[in-house]
Formats: structure tokens, sequence, C-alpha cells
């Protein structure tokens, strides 16, 4: 039980702020940055030794004063875009802007077009006649 708690404090963060701002700062930062490690986790949900030394980073950031975008640039800087949970639209990372729309467009226009393709048939009277004898039988 005790070793239980003892990994669970030593997960835990525990910063020292000067006020409750730069508080609220910090945490709003780490919440817009990814693990570089874990797939899809920003760094308050990740318990990755690279995401731990991250908030230690934007922590130490944050009390040397630096802004919020310094602090955006020095982490793409050292991580690249991957970093960033809403990377900047560029040359390189248009398929993760654009991808989804057209494909999502591209796969609306073959259901369209396959619909198009299908004909109904309809049935004559006779036809219709002789389909409800067989359904009886």
């Amino acid at each position: 039980m005790l070793a239980t708690w003892i990994v669970a404090v030593s997960t835990i963060d525990a910063f020292e702020f000067e006020d409750e701002g730069e508080r609220l700062r910090y945490n709003d930062l780490i919440a817009e940055f990814r693990c570089p490690k874990c797939l899809n986790t920003n760094l308050p949900g990740s318990d990755a030794p690279v995401a731990r030394d991250l908030r230690r980073t934007v922590y130490r950031l944050v009390n040397e004063g630096m802004t919020d975008d310094q602090v955006r640039r020095y982490l793409q800087d050292r991580y690249g875009d991957f970093v960033l949970y809403d990377p900047p639209v560029r040359a390189n990372t248009w398929i993760l802007w654009f991808g989804p729309p057209i494909l999502l467009l591209a796969g609306i226009l073959v259901l369209r077009r396959i619909g198009s393709r299908v004909t109904r048939v309809f049935l004559s009277d006779d036809e219709r006649a002789r389909l409800e004898a067989i359904r009886k039988q």
C-alpha cells in the first residue's frame, strides 16, 4: 500500500508558482503540447519521462519570464511541429489540414457515383401476381 502511494506521489509534478496566474498559464501551456513519445496524449496526461522533462522545461521557461509564444517556439524548435496539437499550416503539414476534407469529399463522390449506377427495377402486374403466388406457397 505504501509503495502504491509513493509511486502515485512521484508522478505528480510539485511546482511552486509566484501567483495563481502563473499556475494557470503553465497549465494552459502544457495542455497545448503533445507528448513526443505517447500517441495523442498531451503533457499533463502522460507519465513518460520525456513528458515530465517537458513539463519541467515549460515550468522553467515560465519562471524565466518567457511569453507563451516564446515557450511554444522554444519547444517547436527542439521537437518540431509534432509537439503542437495544432501544427501550423505549411507545405509539409498540408496533408494534416487538407487530407481529411479531401478524403471525405472523395468518399461522397464515390458513393454518389455508385448510387447513380444502381437501376431500380419495377415489377409488372403479371410479375407481381406471380411473386405473391410464390410467397403464399
